[in-house]
């Protein structure tokens, strides 16, 4: 190839291989799937800050996509250069939630199947994962999980703690526990009975026992 040559690309001849009503068609279903999505993850968000920048890079990310796959099926050569740009892209971003993950990759799949023109599979199964979603993840447990972290000045008082605990809750299970001179610090998951919680204030006011702090537990744990 000379340098002529390169002036003489048929790259013009590529601004029509995409007509217009198609990107239109598909940014506009992009975006109303994107919205859809948007609306099941602050449905079912369940972590302890909300992200509203997430759910907008939800709506962008399914349209970015689109447009992606829509010049990759325009053009096979350009489909092996897009292949090689993206696989030097690095995110460093950290997901704080694993359900985050499957939103990315259900933005990701919807604007792949858009772009691929199969409609129909991008908005039913949208539908059908989000009801989905919709029912799991906000389906609560029956009995929920807490943790109760109590500080106690002897072997003694500890033990009539865990006594009291275990009289009173359907489950308890030492998940950690400190050990100092004259003091300890013991973290136990408890299942309650009912939505009862004045149990912790007469444990507070037991002799030796120093505090009683119950806590909300989702259940996972670091290590």
């Amino acid at each position: 190839m000379t340098f002529h040559d390169i002036f003489q690309s048929n790259f013009l001849e590529n601004v029509s291989s995409v007509s217009v009503f198609d990107m239109v068609l598909a940014l506009a279903l992009a975006f109303g799937l994107g919205i859809f999505i948007f609306l099941i993850y602050k449905k079912t968000y369940n972590g302890v800050m909300y992200s509203s920048s997430f759910g907008v890079t939800l709506i962008a990310l399914t349209m970015i996509t689109t447009v992606v796959i829509l010049a990759v099926t325009s053009n096979v050569v350009l489909s092996l250069g897009m292949v090689g740009a993206l696989s030097i892209v690095r995110f460093r971003t950290a997901i704080k939630e694993p359900l985050d993950i499957a939103f990315l990759f259900w933005s990701i799949a919807v604007g792949i199947v858009l772009a691929a023109g199969m409609i129909p599979l991008a908005v039913i199964g949208s539908v059908i994962i989000g009801l989905i979603l919709l029912v799991f993840v906000n389906r609560k447990s029956h009995t929920n999980p807490y943790i109760v972290v109590l500080q106690c000045g002897s072997h003694e008082s500890e033990q009539a703690a865990r006594a009291y605990l275990e009289k009173h809750t359907d489950r308890c299970v030492v998940k950690g526990k400190t050990a100092q001179k004259g003091h300890i610090e013991l973290n136990l998951e408890v299942r309650l009975k009912d939505d009862d919680t004045d149990f912790i204030n007469e444990l507070s006011e037991m002799d030796g026992v120093a505090s009683a702090v119950l806590v909300s537990f989702n259940g996972e744990y670091m290590g």
